[in-house]
This record gives structure tokens, C-alpha cells and sequence, in this order.
């Protein structure tokens, strides 16, 4: 890990930090690079993690590093000694609040052994993104961090409010923002399409050994949708746990995989009922969904989110399958929702 000072340093070979607040000019320009090897935007692309799942290292501290944080007070990005709370919300990586008389900010350690067959965690990525979408209020703002370290870290801004519970249509004119915003070089590209959905819902089951894998398999949706023709950035994981709303404004948190691709997959994602019951206690009722889909402004998109739907269903519940088995709580309940919801979307056979 190095410290760089200096007001022009790339952060994560993408983009400069952009900062605020009450840190002084000097604490603001110590930024932490990544390892000396200048991959740039290749290096993105080259750490699709969601494909070759890293064998799990050892256990994160439940304390932020000491090591970490003194380098952090030396450098005066923590002017002060912080108080740090463990953030509850984060299922994949270790996340603390760092809080002190003039700051607020929160501190990402990235689990390496993290990363599922649906859902990468690159900090390279969400490095990338943080700094270009923050300052329109997409993302936090980030501080610091050496998203390349052994073992991988983000300081950003800590967003006031409260995890996301009601109001869908405020959360899909935040997707169609993103949808909107010219991504970061170097994202990898989603699965797109009837086919591609297919071939990512079959590996996910090749890695669970049940009959039900079996049973899951036969329920393939038949037919085809084509991919779309104009890619567009993802957030990749827009559940209720990684959106923050104050007031009538929501920001997305947890930029870990992000994407090229298809709008559908974000809508989808958001409308699984079984990522709903997970982070959020219950599925969208009928009316939420439609709420939902009516204030998403790209009727074009709504419409493959229709077509595409028997599609990601399968796959949701595939994914339940492959969690349920390692023993992640709510993953049983949430495969029965998915079923049932493929069920409902599929013609009788």
C-alpha cells in the first residue's frame, strides 16, 4: 500500500477523487494508490470475479486494521482518532463507520473470497464508479483507498438516512439515471438476452448438487429474446439494501459490480421477490411493481423487462439454490418465491 500525495493522482488507474468537506487542502490530495503495475482500464476488465470465483482467504478483522487507520491519521485524511461502529447492512464485505469532529466517513474491506457466480466484488470497479458518479449524486463520494491491496479497501463519504423500504417509483427514476450516465471505461459486459440469461442460469446449477438443480433445470423458459442493442451502465445489485434514501432523494451504495449491458437486468434485480424478502422482509406487492415499472421512463425497456421476466426468475431461483445450499438464511424461502413466480410467467407445459 502507498501513500501518493499530489492533486493529480489517478485513483485505481481511472479517475481523480474528487473531495469536500472540512478536510484541510493537504489531508484532501493524500490519496492511496493502487500497486505499481499501470493496467488502467484493462485491469477492469480483467478482474471479472463473478466468472472465477477466488478461493476464500482469511477472515476480515471484525476491527478495522490499526495498521490502516494509522497510516490514515498520519496522512490527516482522519484528522483525529475515529470511533469506528461495524455497518450491519454489508453481507459480503466488512464495513465500518468511521466517524470524528470533523468527518464521517466509511471504511470497505474487500472479502477476496467474496465473489458469487451472479454477483462479482471488484474494488477496482466500484473504485472506478464512485468517483465518476458521485458528484451526481449516484454514488458517495469517495476519499481514499488502494482498491488493489492484498486486501482491498475503500474510504468514502457516509450517506445520511435510511435503507430503502417503500416508495418504487423514487427507485426506478434513480436506476434510469444510472441507466443514463456515460459508464466508466473498461466494464465488463452483462448477460444479454434470452440465450446468454440461459447459459449463466445452467452454470450457476452446475455448481449446485441437489436434485433440485434438476428440477430447475427442466424449467428452462422456452422461446427466445434477442439481446439488446445499446448497452448502458448497471449498477449490478440495486436491492433494497444497497439503496440509501433521505428525504425524497436515494443514492446507490456497494458499486462492487457493475456492468455493461441491458437495463432489464438492474429491473429485474430490484423486482426479484426474492431479493426483496432478503433485504427487505417481503416481496413487492402488485401494486409496488407496477408503481415501479410505470415511473421507469424507457417504455422500450419495460417491455424486455416483460419479455425477459420468465428468464431472470429462472435464474433467481437457481441462485437461491446454489446460496440455500451453503447455508445463507432467507434463500430457501426466497428459491419457493422465485418458483412460484416463474410458475406464474411461464405457459403451462
Amino acid at each position: 500500500m502507498a501513500f501518493v500525495p499530489g492533486r493529480n493522482r489517478p485513483f485505481g488507474g481511472q479517475t481523480q477523487l474528487r473531495r469536500s468537506g472540512a478536510l484541510s487542502r493537504r489531508a484532501g490530495r493524500a490519496i492511496l494508490a493502487r500497486r505499481p503495475a499501470a493496467r488502467g482500464a484493462a485491469h477492469i476488465q480483467s478482474t471479472r470475479r463473478s466468472q472465477t470465483l477466488p478461493t476464500r482467504p482469511d477472515p476480515l478483522p471484525a476491527d478495522p486494521p490499526a495498521d490502516l487507520i494509522a497510516r490514515l491519521r498520519r496522512h490527516r485524511i482522519l484528522p483525529g482518532a475515529p470511533r469506528p461502529v461495524a455497518l450491519a447492512g454489508g453481507r459480503t464485505n466488512r464495513v465500518w463507520r468511521l466517524r470524528g469532529e470533523l468527518y464521517d466517513f466509511v471504511l470497505k474491506l474487500y472479502d477476496a473470497g467474496a465473489a458469487t457466480p451472479l454477483f462479482a466484488n471488484d474494488p477496482v470497479r466500484e473504485a472506478a464508479c464512485l468517483a465518476a458518479l458521485c458528484a451526481q449524486g449516484l454514488a458517495p463520494a469517495p476519499v481514499a483507498g488502494d482498491p488493489q491491496a492484498e486486501t482491498p479497501w475503500i474510504l468514502y463519504r457516509h450517506l445520511p438516512g435510511a435503507r430503502w423500504v417503500q416508495g418504487p417509483a423514487a427507485v426506478a427514476r434513480l436506476l434510469a439515471r444510472v441507466h443514463a450516465h456515460p459508464p466508466p471505461p473498461g466494464l465488463p459486459a452483462a448477460p444479454g438476452g434470452s440465450a446468454a440469461l440461459s447459459r449463466q442460469t445452467l452454470e450457476i446449477l452446475s455448481l449446485c448438487r441437489s436434485g433440485q438443480a434438476d428440477d430447475l433445470r427442466l424449467l428452462e423458459p422456452p422461446g427466445t429474446v434477442a439481446a439488446a442493442g445499446r448497452t448502458r451502465l448497471l449498477h449490478g445489485d440495486p436491492v433494497p439494501g444497497n439503496i440509501v434514501v433521505q428525504g425524497t432523494r436515494a443514492t446507490l451504495i456497494d458499486w462492487q459490480c457493475p456492468a455493461l449491458g441491458d437495463p432489464v437486468e438492474d429491473l429485474a434485480l430490484f423486482t426479484s421477490p426474492a431479493m426483496q424478502l432478503i433485504y427487505r422482509g417481503a416481496p413487492l406487492s402488485h401494486a409496488e411493481t407496477d408503481a415501479f415499472l410505470t415511473a421507469y421512463p424507457d417504455r422500450t425497456v419495460v417491455a424486455r423487462y416483460h419479455a425477459l421476466r420468465p428468464w431472470h426468475h429462472w435464474r433467481m431461483a437457481a441462485y437461491c439454490l446454489y446460496q440455500a445450499a451453503r447455508g445463507r438464511p432467507g434463500y430457501a424461502e426466497g428459491l419457493d418465491l422465485e418458483r412460484a413466480a416463474l410458475s406464474a410467467q411461464s405457459p403451462a407445459r
